[in-house]
């Protein structure tokens, strides 16, 4: 199941026609709008291919500007990130191992793109 946010565009002054067309259109859910003549919606589709399908009935709605994708959400790429997330070590090994003195780390920001294992072996006492 795919999921994605459109922002369509319309003229202030066809604003209520335009939302009341995708109302009724039934490819999309209205969510909200602007005075500027922008409107927010959702769409759903099986696949990229329904959903542009549905977002060329929206294009075609008079008036209507644009209607542009912003974000999209797809079950199947969530899946193999979640995927990946639960294969991953999710605590750097540098931090288990009792050889190294906490006192001799540095944090960097980012553990999980730092070479830490050599770091903590190469640092000596002195702080250099």
């Amino acid at each position: 199941m795919n999921i994605s946010s459109i922002v369509v565009q319309t003229l202030p002054k066809y604003l209520d026609k335009v939302i009341d067309s995708l109302k009724k259109s039934e490819v999309c859910d209205y969510h909200m709008h602007d005075e500027k003549g922008r409107i927010i919606i959702t769409i759903e589709g099986n696949g990229v291919q329904e959903e542009l399908k549905k977002l060329k009935v929206i294009e075609a709605i008079p008036h209507v500007i644009s209607a542009e994708m912003q974000m999209a959400y797809s079950e199947e790429e969530l899946s193999s990130h979640i995927e990946v997330l639960e294969n991953a070590d999710a605590v750097p090994k540098v931090l288990n191992d009792n050889t190294v003195n906490v006192a001799d780390m540095v944090y960097n920001g980012d553990l999980k793109k730092k070479d830490l294992e050599g770091f903590a072996r190469t640092f000596d006492n002195t702080g250099k």
